[in-house]
């Protein structure tokens, strides 16, 4: 498996990881991102730097990321199409890896009418899935898009997303093939709250023989309020929360819905734990890096593991 990345290095050691996504920064001070990410160390393997999530602005994911290096936390740095043509992708790749951001997501990005800028014009020079293919083509053939040979090619674990509970639902496991064909190396999905469909959606995966080839780390949200849970269900697209959900935070006393939002998470990862083919978990807590924490002890993901030596071989672990 490509990368040279810890995270590569845990994934090709069988161990389960644990990834967390960072709060998007709107401050040109760098302390401020380093506030929020110091927060998740020794409780993650690898922190999520996003790309204007929301289709809001905010601090550029390269610059995050390479904000983590230099605290020798480990970035998985995000990139969408929406915002770039692909000139300017392959220019971000090129400048994360000579940063030392060895960990890549790579997606289209929420549509601009999300955000706060919706007369934004939308880029999609090319798709999410092309993009793969070209951080691949950089990575395995040393080459731009356009073939021109680079003087010394990147070294990245690629990942992308996907979403199993979007309709129609047959169709997204073969997508999900497609990004592993075209050279993810990974997948974190969208928030993981429906068990059934997810599981459903593992077995399908399963049955087009990618477990092997392809590791999948589902995301787990941290419902922190009734109110929370249920802007979730009513305005986030393509994402399912199921109203059984959104009652039992309801019927939590507000004191005691933050509460009640970690043991919904920790009963989330320790399910989704038991699904063959899961490598790990993403954990999401919107602005609440605290609720990452909890989840992450009570959960019993603690310690976090160690590399072994054959998991190190030819990276910088």
């Amino acid at each position: 498996m490509p990368g040279s990345s810890r995270l590569a290095g845990l994934l090709r050691d069988g161990q389960f990881v644990v990834t967390a996504e960072l709060t998007s920064s709107d401050s040109a001070d760098p302390e401020a991102t380093w506030r929020q990410a110091e927060m998740l160390r020794g409780y993650v393997d690898a922190i999520n730097c996003t790309d204007n999530t929301g289709a809001h602005v905010h601090l550029s994911s390269l610059a995050a990321a390479r904000l983590l290096v230099e605290k020798d936390l480990e970035p998985i740095m995000q990139l969408t199409v929406r915002d770039r043509n692909r000139l300017a992708l392959q220019a971000d790749l090129l400048g994360a890896a000579a940063l030392g951001v060895r960990n890549i997501v790579l997606m289209s990005g929420d549509d601009v009418t999300a955000g706060d800028h919706p007369e934004a014009r939308r880029i999609y020079d090319i798709d999410s899935m092309q993009l793969i293919e070209v951080a691949a083509g950089m990575r395995d053939r040393g080459t731009y898009l356009s073939g021109r040979k680079l003087q010394h090619p990147p070294s990245f674990l690629i990942g992308a997303v996907e979403n199993p509970f979007a309709p129609p639902l047959e169709f997204r496991p073969l997508r999900l093939q497609k990004k592993v064909r075209a050279g993810a190396d990974f997948i974190q999905t969208q928030l993981v709250f429906d068990l059934p469909i997810f599981a459903r959606f593992m077995a399908m995966v399963g049955d087009l023989g990618l477990l092997h080839k392809v590791f999948i780390i589902p995301s787990i949200g941290i419902p922190r309020s009734a109110r929370g849970a249920r802007f979730m269900r009513d305005r986030v697209p393509g994402l399912f929360v199921p109203d059984s959900l959104v009652a039992r935070m309801e019927k939590t006393p507000p004191a005691k819905q933050a509460d009640e939002g970690i043991q919904v998470a920790v009963e989330l990862v320790q399910a989704v734990r038991e699904i063959p083919g899961v490598s790990g978990v993403h954990l999401i807590g919107i602005k609440w890096e605290e609720g990452v924490v909890r989840v992450a002890e009570a959960a019993g993901l603690l310690p976090r593991p160690t590399l072994s030596p054959l998991a190190t071989v030819g990276g910088r672990g």
